[in-house]
């Protein structure tokens, strides 16, 4: 980082004395500036705003960061996990198996195909997908699995790639949270027969505006979803199928390789903060993040499970500290199922963490004293008589 660069991120980091955020980009925008609006030069003179040089430059980069043989620029996260399942056949009336616990858009993407989502519970210690409760929703109309490495933690990929191999079904990753996760050494995004990422701006790697990507190991899917993301197309103006207009555009992707490049620092730095909010925490009465030994996690969101959850959260308030519900409804209770199809298995254990989960502050940008008031404050809440 250059000198000016350095001034402008230490003017960017608010002052002790005000509040610390749950999130905050702009820390992060201040060490990168330069890099950025260089990118962004480069794109703008060449006239070529859609399917262009950066886009395919990403994509390569991106696809040796996952170590997987391709990766498909999309215009979300949203868009990748719809296009993946349209890509594995889910269409009318098939059932793809879910956890209860995630983001709307697992779900609203297997449905947007007329699909019918199947909610399942959650292992009450990493928030991911039961395998058990897997294997009992399995019906005659299941077309695949989607598992969801929440919070930046693979969920247990060999167990449910035991049971898609025995009933002959698709696995589809949905890693938005969990870019340059592992599993046994192998990264999220290749450990299933598709993976799907975002690129919201807050994601551990995120555009300036919205963007997603589908990673695979499978030559025919690649293409297939590259198809399928422009209007169906193998060859320009020969429209094979029904595609959709979703492709990343070439800025997106040029400030998306900038931020490529620093992703593994900002992933050591968010491990970093857990940890030491692990130590700090310890002797309080919260339940930290458990992380598998044959897994790393990412830490897209610091999740402890907290007694008085809500009452904690309106202490930190007070003491000017940011923290975040991540979620606070499941999918299967929010308005949007009351009348969509869906098949509702068992999330008793994800309801019950609704009421207990609680996300720290994480973001690389903290600094140490930052992460120690935090955890102070979680501590004197639990302490005062």
């Amino acid at each position: 980082m250059d000198e000016r660069a350095r001034m402008e991120f230490k003017d960017a980091r608010p002052d002790q004395s005000m509040p610390i955020p749950s999130e905050d980009l702009t820390r992060q925008y201040a060490a990168i500036r330069d890099e950025v609006l260089d990118a962004v030069a480069r794109v703008l003179p060449g006239g070529k705003y859609t399917m262009g040089p950066a886009l395919s430059a990403f994509e390569r980069e991106w696809a040796a960061d996952c170590r997987t043989a391709a990766a498909i620029g999309v215009s979300s996260g949203t868009a990748a996990l719809m296009i993946a399942f349209k890509a594995v056949g889910v269409g009318p009336g098939d059932e793809v198996i879910v956890p209860a616990l995630t983001y709307v858009a697992t779900a609203f993407a297997v449905s947007y195909l007329g699909g019918v989502p199947v909610f399942v519970d959650v292992d009450e210690e990493t928030f991911n997908i039961d395998p058990a409760q897997v294997e009992a929703a399995i019906s005659a109309k299941t077309k695949a699995i989607c598992p969801v490495h929440l919070y930046g933690q693979p969920a247990d990929m060999d167990a449910l790639r035991k049971i898609a191999a025995r009933h002959r079904l698709s696995l589809v990753e949905d890693a938005a949270q969990a870019h340059q996760a592992e599993y046994k050494g192998v990264r999220a995004g290749g450990l299933g027969d598709l993976g799907c990422f975002s690129f919201y701006p807050h994601k551990n790697l995120g555009a300036y505006g919205d963007g997603g990507s589908v990673t695979t190991n499978d030559a025919e899917l690649a293409q297939l979803v590259r198809a399928l993301r422009y209007m169906g197309q193998r060859e320009k103006h020969k429209h094979e199928m029904l595609g959709y207009q979703e492709r990343l555009d070439e800025l997106q992707a040029a400030i998306l390789s900038v931020r490529l490049r620093h992703l593994s620092d900002w992933t050591a730095l968010r491990r970093r903060w857990a940890a030491l909010y692990d130590e700090l925490l310890a002797d309080t009465p919260v339940t930290t993040p458990v992380c598998r030994a044959d897994r790393t996690h990412v830490y897209y969101m610091y999740t402890i499970k907290a007694p008085d959850r809500d009452d904690l959260m309106a202490h930190l308030k007070r003491r000017g500290i940011g923290s975040q519900i991540i979620y606070p409804t499941l999918v299967p209770d929010q308005g949007a199922y009351a009348s969509t199809p869906c098949r509702v298995v068992s999330c008793n254990r994800a309801r019950s963490l609704t009421g207990q989960i609680l996300c720290l502050p994480v973001f690389p940008e903290l600094d140490e004293a930052e992460v120690r008031t935090v955890a102070s404050a979680v501590a004197d809440f639990y302490a005062a008589p």
